[in-house]
C-alpha cells in the first residue's frame, strides 16, 4: 500500500528560502565561473613572402579575383558546366555533409544539458489489501482500494563550474571544424575535376597532333613508294617511310586509353556513371591563367583545412575545462510532483495535488587519480592538435611553394620548348629538301621527323601540366574560400555561406 506523500503549502512562510535558492541556481549558471584555460590561437609562423614566386609575375587581386567559383578564371564554358555539377551529384560532397549535419546534432545534443529535464507519466492500480496483513486489526485490512497517480519529475545540474558551457564550446568548435572539412573536400571535388578535365584536354590536343602527323606520313609514303617506282628511291625508304607511319598510328590509338581514363573519373566526380557520359574532344590550345597569389600570412585564413585544424585546436583547450571542473561537487536540483487520488474524478483536482523539491551538492573524495589522468589527457589531446595544426600550416606552403615553382619553371621551359619545336620543323624541311635533291637519304628525313613529332608532343605535355599545376596552385592557395564563411552558430543556422558553392 502506497503512502501519503506529504504535502508542502504553497502559504507556508518556511517556503521562501528555498524559492530564493532555486532562483539563485536558476541564475548562477549564467553568471558562475568557468574553469579551464583561456583559449588563443597558437602562433604559426609565416614568412614575408613565397620564395618560389621567383620572376614569375602573378596576377594581383584586383586583376582576377578567384571568388568562390575560381575555375572561370579559365574561361571554359564546358568546364563551367561541369563544376556546376560536382555541387549537385557529387556523392564524396554529399558524405562530408552529412558528417558536418552529424556534428551539428552533436552540438545540439550536448546544448540540453542547459536546461532541465522534464519526464511524466500516467498510472492507475487496484489493489486488495489482506485482511490478515500484520499488524493485526488494522484499519486497512481486507479493504480493496483505487491508486490513480500522475507524476511529474524535474531534475537540472546546475552549470556552477561552466562544465556544461565548456562541453557545448568544444562541440560548437568541433562543428565549425567539420564545416571546414566540408570545404576542404569541396575545394578538392572541384579541382579534381578541373585536373582531370584539362588532362583529357591535353590528349585530346595530343591525338590531334598525331592524326596530322599520320596525314602528313601518308603523304610522304606516297610520295616514296612513287619514287621508288620511278626508279628514284630504293625499298628501303618505303619501308622507313611506312614504319614511321605505323608507329605513328599506334601512338594515336594508344592516347585513347588514357583519355577514357580521364573521361570516366570526370563522369564519376560528377556523380554519373560512366556509361552515361561523355565528354567531347576539345584540344587545349590556350595558355593557363595568371593566378592572384597573395601573402603567406593570408594562408591561414584561405584554407580551409587550416581553419579545421585550428578549431581543433579550440575544441580541445575546451576540453581540458571540461577536465578539470571533474575536481568541483556537481550541484543537482531534483523536484517531482503531480497528483494522486483514489477515484479518478477526483484526480486533477487541488486537494489531489503534490510536490517536492531537493538540493545536492556532490563531490569526489577519492578517485585514485583519475581526475588527473583525465586532464593529463585533455592537455596531451591540446598538444597535439597545437602540433597538427602548425604542420598543416607548414604543409600548406609547402604546397603553394610547389606549385608556384612549376608554374614557373614549366612557363619558362615552354618557352624554350617553342624554339625547340621551331628548329625541329626548320630542320625536317632542310632534311626533306635534301632528300628530294638526291643529297641524302631518307633516314636523315625519318630521324628529323621522329625528333620534330617528340618536340611538339612535349610541347603538349608541358601545356597540360602547366594547366594542372595552375590548378593546383589555386588549390593550395585555398581556391577563394575565406574564413568568413564558417558559420559563428552552427547549431541554429544549418546553411553554410560557402564561397565554393552556388
Amino acid at each position: 500500500m502506497k503512502h501519503a506523500r506529504k504535502m508542502i503549502l504553497l502559504d507556508n512562510p518556511r517556503q521562501a528560502p528555498w524559492l530564493a535558492v532555486l532562483l539563485t541556481l536558476a541564475v548562477f549558471p549564467f553568471a558562475g565561473c568557468v574553469v579551464g584555460p583561456k583559449y588563443h590561437v597558437p602562433v604559426a609562423e609565416a614568412p614575408p613572402a613565397y620564395k618560389e614566386v621567383g620572376n614569375w609575375k602573378p596576377a594581383q587581386p584586383n586583376d582576377q579575383n578567384l571568388g568562390g567559383e575560381w575555375w572561370k578564371i579559365f574561361q571554359d564554358p564546358q568546364l563551367d558546366a561541369l563544376e556546376f555539377q560536382v555541387n549537385v551529384s557529387n556523392q564524396n560532397l554529399k558524405a562530408a555533409e552529412a558528417q558536418y549535419q552529424q556534428a551539428r546534432a552533436a552540438l545540439r545534443y550536448s546544448r540540453a544539458d542547459y536546461y532541465p529535464t522534464v519526464t511524466a507519466g500516467l498510472s492507475g492500480t487496484r489493489t486488495r489489501v489482506s485482511a490478515h496483513r500484520p499488524p493485526p486489526s488494522s484499519i486497512f485490512d481486507g479493504i480493496t482500494y483505487n491508486d490513480f497517480v500522475l507524476p511529474f519529475t524535474f531534475s537540472y545540474q546546475a552549470d556552477v563550474w561552466g562544465r556544461v558551457r565548456k562541453t557545448v564550446e568544444s562541440y560548437r568548435e568541433q562543428a565549425q571544424a567539420s564545416a571546414a572539412d566540408l570545404a576542404t573536400v569541396n575545394l578538392s571535388m572541384h579541382a579534381d575535376l578541373a585536373i582531370d578535365y584539362f588532362q583529357a584536354r591535353s590528349l585530346d590536343a595530343e591525338e590531334q597532333l598525331l592524326n596530322s602527323t599520320v596525314k602528313e606520313y601518308e603523304q610522304a609514303l606516297e610520295l616514296n613508294q612513287s619514287r621508288f617506282v620511278g626508279g628514284i628511291a630504293s625499298e628501303v625508304d618505303v619501308e622507313q617511310a611506312k614504319t614511321q607511319l605505323q608507329t605513328t598510328r599506334a601512338a594515336a590509338i594508344d592516347v585513347g586509353v588514357l583519355r577514357a581514363q580521364y573521361e570516366h573519373a570526370v563522369a564519376i566526380l560528377i556523380g554519373k556513371p560512366p556509361a552515361e557520359f561523355s565528354l567531347p574532344p576539345l584540344p587545349l590550345n590556350a595558355p593557363p591563367p595568371r593566378v592572384p597569389v597573395g601573402v603567406p600570412s593570408e594562408l591561414l585564413e584561405r584554407r580551409p583545412d587550416i581553419a579545421a585544424a585550428e578549431r581543433r585546436v579550440a575544441s580541445a583547450n575546451a576540453q581540458i575545462g571540461v577536465a578539470k571542473s571533474a575536481y568541483y561537487p556537481l550541484v543537482n536540483l531534483t523536484g517531482s510532483g503531480g497528483f494522486e487520488s483514489s477515484t479518478i474524478t477526483t484526480l486533477l483536482t487541488g486537494p489531489s495535488g503534490l510536490w517536492s523539491v531537493g538540493l545536492s551538492a556532490v563531490g569526489t573524495v577519492f578517485d585514485v587519480g583519475r581526475r588527473r589522468s583525465l586532464n593529463d589527457q585533455a592537455r596531451a589531446a591540446y598538444d597535439f592538435q597545437v602540433a597538427a595544426y602548425r604542420e598543416n600550416v607548414l604543409t600548406g606552403f609547402q604546397q603553394v611553394e610547389d606549385n608556384l615553382a612549376a608554374v614557373r619553371i614549366l612557363e619558362n621551359e615552354a618557352t624554350v620548348q617553342d624554339e625547340a619545336v621551331a628548329a625541329a620543323q626548320r630542320s625536317l624541311d632542310l632534311s626533306i629538301t635534301r632528300y628530294k635533291g638526291g643529297v641524302t637519304s631518307y633516314l636523315e628525313v625519318t630521324t628529323a621527323q621522329t625528333a620534330a613529332l617528340s618536340d611538339e608532343v612535349t610541347q603538349v605535355n608541358i601545356l597540360g601540366r602547366r594547366m594542372a599545376s595552375t590548378v593546383l596552385l589555386i588549390q593550395a592557395l585555398g581556391g577563394g574560400w575565406d574564413r568568413s564563411s564558417l558559420p559563428e552558430r552552427p547549431e541554429c543556422c544549418g546553411k553554410l555561406v560557402s564561397s565554393n558553392t552556388n
